[in-house]
C-alpha cells in the first residue's frame, strides 16, 4: 500500500454575489484575488492568504441556495491565525467596517479570538496564540 497523506487545500464559499464577497476578503482582511473563472455557469474566483486559498463561486443554474442562519449542524466558523498585533489587527478590520460578533477576548490562558460577521452569513474567528 502506497504512502499517503492529505494536505488542507481550500474552503469553498457559495455567494450570492461572488465578486463582492471576493472584494470583501480582499478589501477587509488582506486577501489577494488570484483568479477570475466562469466554471459551470457560474462565477468563481480564487482569493489567497499566505498559502490558504478561498474559493467563492455564484449560484450555477439551476442551483437554489438558502439562508444558513443560526447554529446548524456541519461547519460552524473557519479560523485566521494573526500573527503580531492581534488587537491592532482587529481595530483596523473595525476601522473598515467590519462587525464584530464577539470582541477580542482571552479564551484561554494562550488564546486570544474574536469573531467576525463575513459576506453571506460566513463566521470567520480570527486568533491569535500566546506564548
Amino acid at each position: 500500500m502506497p504512502d499517503n497523506r492529505i494536505v488542507f487545500d481550500h474552503i469553498h464559499l457559495i455567494s450570492e454575489d461572488p465578486h463582492a464577497a471576493a472584494a470583501w476578503y480582499a478589501e477587509k482582511l488582506g486577501g489577494t484575488i488570484t483568479d477570475r473563472l466562469e466554471i459551470h455557469g457560474a462565477p468563481q474566483l480564487i482569493l489567497t492568504f499566505f498559502g490558504v486559498t478561498i474559493v467563492i463561486r455564484g449560484r450555477r443554474p439551476g442551483e437554489e441556495p438558502c439562508e444558513n442562519k443560526g447554529l446548524q449542524w456541519g461547519t460552524n466558523h473557519f479560523a485566521f491565525r494573526v500573527d503580531g498585533d492581534f488587537d491592532g489587527f482587529c481595530d483596523n478590520v473595525r476601522k473598515k467596517g467590519v462587525t464584530f460578533i464577539l470582541d477580542p477576548v482571552d479564551f484561554t490562558p494562550t488564546v486570544r479570538i474574536a469573531y467576525i460577521e463575513a459576506p453571506d452569513s460566513v463566521t470567520i474567528e480570527l486568533l491569535q496564540k500566546i506564548g
